[in-house]
């Protein structure tokens, strides 16, 4: 991989991207040429250095959620700086491969997930960009991911052989230990499919910058209250989930080339009508039409 390593911060208009990927370390190789950049943030520092490239004739910022080297554990991942590192760039669709265990035994290892709803069971993490004082802003999260790149997903999984379950709700817990067999039987109770520990407060923080979200669940583990043996152990869950990861970049690829280039979706216009305390960045404007 080769990169023009750009050290400054990142200010408006200077690098664009309109599409962001948050995952593993293992999407690097999209990338033949690309500015590595460092972006500040009014919530500190991302995860790592942004890649913006050209992916799929698309524009495309990468993120490693947890650092290039796995560093930041689930719950001291800054969400908010890496949404708004990405909105700064003028990402407004973000798409978010993660791994997830089930609580179904016929969605094993290998299965691809693309949610629709999730079910909040983190503490402790900065759940929103909107804490000081001023304006208050109610953000609409009913339903928590982008319809359009949903549909996107599923037909680029279905075309490349890799038949996705469409829809499901994902339990996300805070980690970084798993549950134990009584939490999962509990959070299947719920009703609950998927369990992973990185889709809040994520999702929502996309939803309140504007930004399309979307899930990309794929299934490494049966989760403890319904699989047999000791427990998933964490070098299972990253070695099923490195085995699908070139698969996952194929379907990610077909996703950037066939995601509207247009705002035409209430994910983008979720502050319409609201009196923000801060300007956003891309967005000069605290009073959205």
């Amino acid at each position: 991989m080769s990169t023009s390593d750009t050290r400054q911060s990142v200010t408006e208009g200077s690098v664009h991207a309109e599409i962001g990927v948050i995952g593993g370390s293992g999407f690097y190789s999209w990338f033949d040429d690309a500015d590595d950049i460092q972006i500040d943030t009014p919530f500190g520092s991302p995860s790592d250095r942004v890649l913006v490239g050209q992916v799929a004739g698309r524009s495309v910022a990468f993120l490693p959620r947890h650092g290039g080297d796995h560093r930041f554990p689930p719950h001291l991942v800054n969400y908010r700086a890496n949404l708004w590192a990405l909105r700064s760039l003028g990402v407004r669709q973000v798409l978010a491969p993660c791994a997830v265990g089930s609580m179904h035994p016929e969605l094993g290892p290998g299965s691809l997930v693309v949610p629709d709803q999730l079910i909040d069971r983190t503490w402790g993490r900065a759940h929103t960009v909107y804490d000081a004082v001023g304006p208050v802003a109610h953000v609409t999260f009913a339903d928590p991911y982008c319809p359009r790149a949903r549909h996107t997903v599923l037909r680029a999984a279905d075309a490349a052989g890799w038949p996705p379950r469409d829809g499901g709700t994902m339990v996300v817990i805070n980690g970084p230990r798993f549950s134990t067999r009584a939490e999962s039987r509990w959070h299947a109770a719920l009703g609950g499919d998927v369990v992973g520990m990185t889709g809040m407060p994520e999702a929502s923080i996309a939803r309140e910058l504007a930004m399309c979200y979307t899930s990309i669940a794929v299934v490494t583990d049966l989760d403890a209250g319904f699989e047999s043996g000791k427990g998933v152990t964490q070098a299972e869950v990253f070695a099923e989930f490195g085995r699908s990861i070139e698969a996952l970049k194929q379907v990610l690829l077909s996703v950037v080339a066939d995601l509207p280039s247009d705002d035409d979706c209430l994910c983008q216009h979720s502050l319409d009508g609201l009196t923000l305390p801060f300007d956003l960045p891309s967005d000069r404007r605290s009073t959205l039409p």
